[in-house]
């Protein structure tokens, strides 16, 4: 389709009867705006894998357009002389804002994204807390005073960082857009943001609360590109100075290298994951199984986090691979739009096809499907829950991260053991222990290489906790008083009084 053919904007009505206008353009230097090559592209619906409509597509040149009004509007505009108080103030609004519009953005992920409505609503519930934590966290970010000798005043300056480069991912499109957007804006940067291809709607209706809430022109651009053209001209951008990913470990090494061989922009790095979740013997056999449900099924096992890896100790595998089996056909799957529904279709045809593909070398590799392993309907991208059985440490299925509703189950004897099995793999993003003990659920914690480490639960993400990876799972930490430290950087100031 061609730009002079699609609107800037467009009346949308989703499945639940939510109508609403859809902005479908590039939202730069405050305003929706067509690509100025002319390029569009396709956005479907994973629940039926049918044509939802069409975006217009950034390419490099947009990149440089919303790069320049970034810029200019931190160096001279409005945004280079507001006080941090103010800029709480802004994202305070945009956190009521998207209270406000909570219906109307859960139903545009669940419709964009395919995730179960119910997850999409506390999604959104937890975009609005991530804003007013950083809203609130604006006017608190400085420096200190260093006493160095009697007749010197010395002190450092936390001070923004200019235009920040934004690459979110199509797993969580708006709670990534507000992880990135909130401490960027807290401490005074500009922001060009980019959204996944297969997910764009959404962050384009949040720019649209951007400038309702009243941010000044250039201060936060949204666009929608592939990230081979639009993403790598961002990581690559001259003039942007910090360049933030969520993302796939082998994408986050490319973007890495692009920052080195351009002007050594500062990186954070959020990838992938293989984490264990553990179940030791003294563990409440029915709450660790809700537990382990959760940590897989949960997004239709599209998350970073997701525990993929079960590790049960001996003496109860057997309890557990019943009860968890049990457990996992009861998952309600399909409509996402239908509130019962917990697991709803995987995001796109290719990640359809990149699971269906690992379920059939888990079966190769001689592993044993406990239950699942098949589609799910008879049309869009739904996935029967999985479990594997008999699996060994070094199959494909437990050292790569599958991104879907399949997960492995193995025993372990004793601490050392699971210990050793969970740090088996390249990353260490999360990871989980039950038990009853707080002595082993504190040696294990210790133990495991694991950025975060729960205990009795899973996935509880929270916006004042600081999350991110060891090796291969990332660099920098997102969330909490932590992100902070990636949208500055210090200033020393020494003056002599002699």
């Amino acid at each position: 389709m061609s730009t002079n053919s699609l609107p800037l904007f467009q009346k949308f009505k989703l499945p639940n009867g939510v109508e609403y206008e859809q902005p479908l353009g590039l939202f730069i230097n405050g305003e929706f705006v067509a690509g100025k090559e002319g390029k569009t592209f396709e956005v479907l619906n994973p629940a039926t894998g049918q044509n939802s409509g069409f975006v217009h597509e950034a390419t490099a040149v947009d990149v440089d357009i919303a790069v320049d009004a970034a810029e200019k509007a931190f160096y001279e505009g409005p945004w280079s002389r507001i006080t941090p108080a103010d800029r709480g103030k802004l994202l305070l609004k945009l956190a009521d804002l998207f209270e406000e519009n909570l219906t109307v953005l859960a139903s545009i992920e669940a419709f964009d994204n395919g995730k179960a409505i119910q997850l999409a609503k506390g999604d959104i519930g937890a975009c609005v807390g991530c804003l007013r934590y950083y809203g609130g966290w604006a006017d608190k970010i400085h420096g200190k005073v260093i006493d160095t000798a009697s007749d010197s005043f010395t002190y450092t300056k936390q001070e923004a960082i200019g235009v920040c480069g934004q690459i979110i991912p199509w797993n969580f499109p708006l709670l990534m857009w507000a992880w990135k957007i909130g401490p960027a804006i807290a401490c005074g940067n500009t922001v060009v943001l980019k959204t996944a291809e297969q997910t764009p709607l959404g962050g384009l209706y949040a720019a649209s609360l951007c400038k309702e809430a009243g941010f000044p022109p250039g201060v936060i651009n949204i666009i929608s590109g592939f990230g081979r053209t639009a993403g790598s001209a961002i990581a690559s951008h001259m003039k942007i100075h910090k360049v933030a990913f969520t993302g796939s470990t082998p994408v986050g090494r490319q973007i890495m290298k692009a920052a080195a061989d351009s002007n050594l922009k500062k990186v954070t790095l959020e990838l992938g994951g293989k984490s264990p979740n553990i179940v030791c013997e003294d563990a409440d056999i029915e709450k660790a199984v809700e537990w382990i449900n959760f940590g897989i099924y949960y997004n239709g096992g599209q998350c970073c986090c997701a525990g993929s890896r079960i590790y049960v100790q001996d003496t109860i595998y057997d309890k557990v691979v019943a009860a968890f089996k049990k457990r996992a056909e009861e998952n309600v799957v399909g409509n996402p739009f239908d509130e019962k529904t917990f697991q709803g279709a995987q995001v796109s045809q290719a990640q359809y096809d990149r699971i269906m593909k690992y379920i059939d070398i888990g079966k190769q590799e001689g592993a044993v499907v406990e239950t699942g392993g098949v589609r799910h309907g008879d049309e869009g991208w739904f996935i029967k829950p999985t479990i594997f059985s008999h699996v060994t440490e070094d199959m494909r299925i437990m050292q790569e991260e599958i991104f879907g509703p399949v997960c492995s189950i193995a025993k372990f004897h004793d601490i050392e053991d699971v210990v050793a099995k969970g740090n088996g793999t390249q990353y260490g993003l999360a990871s989980a222990v039950h038990t009853k003990s707080i002595s082993t659920a504190m040696e294990i914690s210790s133990k495991l290489r694991a950025g975060t480490v729960w205990v009795n639960c899973y996935n509880s993400l929270h916006w004042a906790l600081p999350f991110g990876g060891y090796g291969e799972s990332g660099i920098g930490r997102e969330l909490g008083k932590e992100a902070l430290r990636n949208y500055t950087q210090v200033k020393t100031v020494n003056i002599n009084l002699a």
